[in-house]
């Protein structure tokens, strides 16, 4: 299985954060589950990449060459992909994989979590998105999902595109529960 992670890259945030992280890096090591994030070698983005590289587990990043020009790609990473911008990364993020996690992040994780979300909207990703929600994080992000469907801006049926966990134990589990998206959202999409 592969898992595409988005999470920080800032070293600021609370150590819960880490601690959540590390937490699910080893279920994937000990899983057998190939993760693909964004190379970072700081943050939440750095914690996971160590966690997996020293027990032994599988990591791919792909990152932008301008972050690997500033030195921001990890250091031991020995499969990193180079690409030229940050769309071209965010496509290749959920090309050929079996599920997206959203940890806690700033702009970019959100940027890449909502692309995610829309291309599963739109019936192009038909594969689980599962959240967590460490410290309550993404309560705004969740409520603000739910307004959307409120005022009528999205059905009712697309709040089930995407699992909340509250504790990294239950992302494994909840990938294997869920099952994939129908393709026909996107005629579903048209004719609302």
């Amino acid at each position: 299985m592969k898992v595409c992670v988005y999470c920080s890259s800032s070293s600021k945030i609370d150590k819960i954060y880490f601690e959540a992280t590390e937490k699910l890096a080893k279920e994937f090591v000990e899983e057998n589950i190939q993760v693909i994030y964004g190379g970072g070698g700081n943050g939440l983005m750095g914690h996971l990449a160590d966690i997996i590289i020293d027990n032994g587990g599988k990591i791919k990043g792909i990152s932008p060459k301008f972050m690997q020009d500033i030195e921001w790609t990890h250091k031991r990473l020995t499969d990193l992909e180079i690409v030229t911008t940050m769309h071209e990364r965010k496509t290749k993020f959920l090309d050929n994989i079996d599920a997206v996690v959203a940890l806690p992040g700033g702009c970019g994780t959100l940027d890449e979590l909502i692309e995610a979300i829309t291309w599963k909207r739109l019936g192009i990703f038909t594969k689980p998105i599962v959240i967590v929600n460490t410290n309550g994080f993404y309560d705004p992000l969740i409520q603000m999902l739910e307004k959307l469907v409120v005022h009528k801006f999205m059905d009712k049926m697309f709040l089930e595109m995407w699992s909340i966990v509250n504790d990294p134990s239950e992302v494994l589990i909840t990938i294997k529960n869920t099952t994939d998206w129908n393709r026909d959202a996107s005629n579903f999409a048209i004719n609302k």
